[in-house]
């Protein structure tokens, strides 16, 4: 019975965050995969190279970690202004859109890091592969956001 409450809980609480962070669904989702995979490749290489370290897998780690608080300061930026225009009257669709950029963005960094690892393992890249991951990553910096001057 106490088995049944606990999956029930976490179904419900999934179901909830789930239904809320629609649109991020998909992109944290991928993140979270490419994120194993970018680790997985760093551990090889880097056993491949004779440099396995705890310490830099930690940071690794860590670093992974502050994507998300990152991707978690993107997504109350969106609710931030998303609530400050509708208290002005100003109504404002597009839901997340930080947060989905800055997601994306680290989606195609993990990319770009899973090739430079799997390029060390010595796996031979297509050059249009890279070009098309850094063509991606172009493409999320220089999107129409004004940057602060």
């Amino acid at each position: 019975m106490k088995q049944m409450l606990v999956k029930i809980a976490v179904v419900g609480i999934g179901g909830t965050i789930t239904a809320y962070f629609n649109a991020l669904l998909v992109p944290v989702v991928l993140l979270a995969a490419v994120m194993v995979m970018d680790y997985i490749s760093g551990i090889i290489s880097a056993w491949k190279d004779g440099c396995l370290n705890s310490r830099i897998g930690v940071v690794g780690i860590v670093k992974k970690v502050c994507y998300l608080l990152a991707i978690g300061v993107a997504i109350v930026t969106d609710l931030v202004i998303s609530q400050a225009l509708a208290k002005i009257g100003v109504d404002f669709t597009s839901s997340y859109l930080f947060g989905i950029i800055v997601t994306i963005w680290f989606v195609v960094n993990e990319l770009i890091s899973i090739l430079e690892n799997v390029n060390k393992i010595g796996v031979p890249l297509p050059p249009f592969l890279i070009k098309v991951i850094k063509k991606l990553k172009d493409t999320v910096e220089n999107t129409n956001i004004q940057e602060e001057k």
